[in-house]
């Protein structure tokens, strides 16, 4: 009996890149499925079940959260699963906040509060587009600082005037005029230079972990059980924390 020829190793990898595990497409699917949420937010705000509308919003920031941290863990980063998570981004963090807000408290201030959700949108758009190019230009060096707040950020933050609407009842309690200047302040806070802490390089006291873990699951049965106070705690505490990170950049580099 003759032997077998040897198989050729070329051909053997070009047929091992016509498969893909299907868990390598978990990332992406999750980058989806955030884009669905942020679209639907859209449809609930012009439906006017705001509430609903800005769960969906947080739950695109979650998902947006992990999708990322999900491929990395799987070794399953592509070019195309980082141009369609910056897209779902802006769709997510730059046009439904601004949709929703307009449709919660702008309708009546119809010109100007247009123009401040354009300017929003726009500076988010700008925001990730730098992310985009600072991130291509050169490798990560583990800063511990983001330039200008991040676009899921900057949707949480958009979204306070509505927090406070929605947990003391009173959806005329914010003016128009003043939810279209905070937008705009926001928006601008997106493409400024003012540094942000990086929790991905966030590192902690071994003994100290436990009353971490402790407080993420309070802050989980926080957000369960008083949602909106809990939001708008949060968005205090992420403010010091802007203040905080801008003091200390300040002191680096003198």
């Amino acid at each position: 009996m003759q032997d077998m020829p040897p198989e050729d190793p070329s051909k053997t990898g070009r047929d091992k890149k016509k498969f893909v595990p299907i868990v390598h497409l978990l990332p992406n699917l999750l980058t989806l499925a955030a884009i669905c949420a942020g679209l639907t937010a859209i449809r609930f705000g012009y439906q006017g079940d705001f509430e609903q509308a800005v769960r969906l919003i947080l739950l695109a920031c979650i998902l947006d959260g992990v999708d990322g941290r999900l491929a990395r863990l799987l070794r399953c980063q592509s070019q195309v699963g980082a141009e369609l998570d910056s897209l779902a981004d802006f769709v997510n963090f730059g046009v439904a906040p601004g949709l929703i807000i307009h449709a919660w408290a702008l309708q009546d201030f119809s010109r100007a509060g247009w123009i401040a959700v354009l300017c929003y949108s726009i500076c988010c758009v700008l925001r990730l587009a730098r992310f985009n190019v600072n991130n291509r230009a050169a490798a990560d060096t583990g800063s511990d600082f983001f330039v200008g707040v991040p676009s899921p950020a900057g949707a949480i933050l958009a979204m306070v005037p509505m927090y406070v609407a929605f947990l003391f009842g009173d959806a005329t309690l914010v003016p128009p005029a003043v939810v279209a200047g905070y937008i705009l302040l926001i928006g601008l806070l997106m493409i400024s230079q003012i540094p942000t802490y990086s929790f991905k390089n966030l590192s902690i006291y071994r003994e100290n972990a436990k009353f971490w873990v402790l407080g993420a699951i309070m802050t989980v049965v926080a957000l369960f059980t008083y949602l909106w106070a809990t939001l708008l705690v949060a968005t205090i505490v992420y403010v010091g924390g802007l203040i905080w990170a801008f003091w200390s950049m300040r002191k680096t580099t003198k």
